[in-house]
Order: C-alpha cells, then structure tokens, then sequence
C-alpha cells in the first residue's frame, strides 16, 4: 500500500511538472510572438508556429496522465479536483499557445507591408496576458483562490485595451481604404490577445474550484458536489 502511495504522489508530481512545462512554452510562445511582429522577422514567427506540435504533446501527455490516475487510483476529495483540474486547463494552456502561432501567422503576412501605426496597445496586452498566464499557473500550484480572483479581475484591462484599438484601426480604415487588410490584421491580434486573457480566466476559475470547490464559472456561486477544502 505504502508503495502505491509514493507511486501516486510521484504520478501527481509528474502531473504538475507536466503542467508547468506547458505554461512555460505558452508563455514563450506569447513573448516570440510579439517579438516577430514588433520586429518583423518572419523567422521568429515560423519558429514560434513551429513549437505548436511540443504543445500540443504536452497536453496529450496531461491527458494520459489524468486518465491513468483517475483509472487506477479512483481518487476523491482534493486530488479528485486536482486532476480534474489539471485535466480542464491544459487544453487552456495549448489553446493559448495556438493563439500565439496565430499571431506568428499575421506578423508573417505584415512583415511585408509598410507599418501601419507604432505597436503600443498590442505590446500592453501582451504583457497583461502574459502576466495573467504566470499568475494563474501560480495560483494553481499554489491552489491560492485569492489570487486567482486577482487575475480574473485583469481581464478587463485586455478588454479596454482591445476596445481602444479597435476604436483607433476603424478611423485609420475610414480615412484610407488602403489601410484596411493592415488594420484587419493588427485587430485580429488584438482579438487573439483577448481570447488568451479569456483562457487565463478559465484557468483561474478552475482554480477557485480546486482551492474551494466552488463553480464561478457562468454565475455559479455554490460548492458542488463533494466541495469544500478537505
């Protein structure tokens, strides 16, 4: 029994390494990509498309391992709701990733046209959402609700600023049609940088649910079944 017991724990720990491993390519992957389209170099871009596929393993490795210990192991209470967890974010993490390499994919295609504007919103809610990454991964790890909350509540700063941008791009396309596939572009990073502080939300609010046992997910304010912090 002992044996199975260092067995599970070592299982779980892998769990997180894993976990922490994806977080930090993400996290990466939103720096290089930001970085290839300040600097225009394609190159930076295809190598950030590129690492998509270590991702994406990533997270089928998190899969393999949940399944495995839900399987075997017929967990309960707080190691059910960390695995669970940890099986609901890293599709999250992997999602975020993907948006990077979107954004490779429309720095590819401005590097070769004249610059339209100085970057100073898209690199503000980069680093907001990189920063809501870290954070909500730290919060996992920690299983520290409070500071999960505190992301959440970041969010409507990648909002205001999307909305901003938004507001200045139409006026660009209004006063000059040749503008316009520049100024799509640049709104659909924009658009990808908000749904990456949409994904740290849902990472977050799984959080809560890890640390409390509580769904705040669409509205929900009552502990599920088998709640609380035992």
């Amino acid at each position: 029994m002992e044996k199975l017991e260092r067995h599970f724990e070592k299982e779980l720990e892998r769990l997180t390494e894993t976990i922490l491993r994806l977080g930090s390519l993400a996290e990466s992957a939103i720096g290089e990509a930001l970085r290839a389209l300040v600097e225009r170099d394609p190159d930076i871009a295809r190598r950030v498309i590129d690492h998509d596929e270590e991702m994406d393993q990533l997270e089928l490795e998190v899969d393999h391992i949940c399944t495995d210990l839900l399987a075997l192991r017929q967990p309960i209470a707080r190691d059910l709701r960390f695995i669970i967890t940890a099986l609901k974010i890293a599709p999250e993490i992997e999602r975020i990733g993907d948006l990077a390499g979107n954004i490779s994919e429309r720095a590819i295609e401005l590097a070769g046209e004249p610059l339209l504007k100085p970057f100073i919103d898209i690199p503000r809610m980069t680093a907001i959402t990189s920063e809501m990454l870290k954070e909500s991964l730290d919060a996992f790890i920690q299983r520290d609700a409070d500071a999960a909350r505190a992301v959440i509540g970041k969010d409507d700063e990648v909002d205001a600023l999307m909305e901003q941008l938004f507001r200045e791009l139409l006026s660009y396309m209004l006063e000059d049609p040749r503008t316009i596939s520049r100024a799509l572009r640049l709104m659909m990073v924009a658009k990808y940088l908000e749904r990456m502080g949409d994904g740290a939300t849902n990472i977050c609010e799984m959080v809560v649910y890890l640390a409390e046992g509580r769904v705040i997910r669409h509205g929900g304010l009552h502990p599920v079944n088998g709640g609380g912090t035992q």
